[in-house]
């Protein structure tokens, strides 16, 4: 008997992850959490709106307490009784990249967002936190949330049809991403889920998803939408759709976004997700992903399946754009900190991102190849062509130039999906955190 008791003892030492069972703390129901974030340049607040209750969670069952990427904002979950950390979601905003416009300077806004956490068994403690570039926190919100509280408003199927393009496994086993319809009416629900397809072959032709598409669920959602097409504010054009997304997003011409994300989740109501895509049907050039927030992507222009997996490098890997803006003076990444994009960094900490993939006696920062014949040169359905030029443009290094910067801000190879739509392929290094962070939401 005694022995029985010490071998029980060793297990209970030895399996130490036992206390953030998710059983222990959950239910298999998602709790929404909306939220207003507002502010200025220089001061942000934090307001909770309003709390759902959703049957089924379809997000991580397992690693619940870790944190994968630190992204520029943090929501945490702690047992009300103990206060142990029970689950950590990272995110970015728009309301963050809307503080760095000039705009931000002289006028106060809002901004809405919405998150998902499972649904807790007992009183929890929930705390939003917002960073700025220094990884600093700038503006925190703690609320106790009760799972008895007869306000957490129960919402379910809202009647908009959905059917999955692809099913790789079970929600409770999958990576589940919700493609919703924007700009398509009612008599355009047949091309939406076309659309979809196109966006899912994409999506999986390409490694490292390619060899990952068993991990992933995709759900079209075809919310209806008066309209047909998003806005266009240049056009002095102004639709009604379902996710009243426009063009010119703090006077970007190309970038389509959407600020009604309370909206959008009420789109998916009654559907298992994880992460949002928004397929905005339209042949104007443009889009914009969020880490862990929101995809948008436009679905008739000849780039659009190029843009698509750019964009959701971003929405899902927390991948920064490795392009820079030629002589521009801003600083997006400063020089005393460490971006958390894995495959930006400004050498404060580069041992922690791809310093094991360099190849021996790589110089730093690293020279360009000007021998190297542009993507432009050669046929892009050359396979041949193709695996040649990346081999030269892909060789892992630190390049300056990136993070919309032309100095200070390094990126991981000469050219990349994240630099240039004419590339299709990953770089290694972005390839690499891809591969992690699939891993990470599917506890392998």
């Amino acid at each position: 008997m005694r022995r029985f008791l010490l071998y029980i003892l060793f297990l209970m030492l030895s399996f130490p992850v036992m206390a953030q069972d998710f059983n222990q703390y959950f239910e298999d129901a998602t709790l929404r959490l909306d939220y207003i974030m507002a502010g200025n340049d220089h001061e942000q607040h934090i307001y909770l709106e309003d709390l759902k209750r959703q049957e089924k969670w379809a997000g991580r069952r397992s690693r619940l307490a870790e944190k994968f990427l630190n992204g520029n904002g943090q929501l945490t979950v702690k047992d009300h009784e103990t206060q142990e950390v029970i689950y950590v979601w990272t995110f970015s905003t728009l309301f963050q990249e809307w503080q760095l416009e000039a705009e931000a300077k002289t006028v106060n806004k809002a901004f809405e967002t919405s998150y998902n956490i499972p649904f807790p068994k007992k009183k929890v403690d929930v705390t939003v936190t917002l960073t700025d570039s220094h990884n600093k926190v700038t503006s925190k919100l703690s609320h106790t949330v009760d799972p008895k509280d007869i306000l957490i408003r129960k919402v379910g199927d809202n009647g908009i049809p959905y059917k999955y393009i692809w099913k790789g496994g079970d929600v409770s086993d999958c990576i589940d991403l919700a493609i919703l319809a924007e700009g398509y009416t009612e008599a355009e629900r047949d091309k939406f889920y076309k659309d979809c397809e196109r966006a899912v072959e994409a999506l999986f032709a390409w490694e490292p998803f390619k060899s990952l598409k068993d991990r992933f669920n995709v759900v079209a959602v075809a919310a209806p939408s008066m309209h047909s097409g998003p806005s266009v504010p240049l056009k002095n054009q102004w639709n009604i759709t379902a996710a009243n997304t426009n063009y010119s997003t703090f006077y970007s011409d190309r970038y389509l976004t959407t600020k009604d994300m309370h909206k959008v989740y009420d789109l998916l109501s009654g559907v298992p997700f994880e992460h949002i895509m928004i397929l905005a049907n339209t042949d104007i050039y443009g889009g914009g992903g969020i880490y862990n927030q929101v995809l948008v992507a436009t679905s008739d222009h000849p780039m659009f399946k190029e843009v698509f997996v750019h964009e959701f490098g971003h929405s899902f890997a927390g991948l920064g754009d490795e392009y820079a803006y030629g002589n521009s003076g801003d600083v997006y990444y400063p020089a005393d900190t460490e971006p958390w994009e894995p495959n930006l960094t400004t050498l404060v900490d580069f041992q922690s991102k791809w310093a094991d993939l360099m190849p021996k006696n790589q110089p730093i920062p690293t020279p360009l190849d000007d021998k190297v014949p542009n993507y432009s040169s050669i046929d892009p359905n050359d396979a041949k062509a193709v695996a040649a030029l990346n081999a030269a443009t892909q060789v892992v290094g630190v390049f300056e130039g990136a993070g919309y910067q032309s100095k200070g801000c390094y990126r991981p190879a000469q050219e990349c999906r994240m630099k240039i739509n004419e590339v299709r392929d990953f770089c290694p290094v972005c390839a690499r955190a891809i591969r992690r962070i699939t891993d990470f939401y599917t506890g392998k």
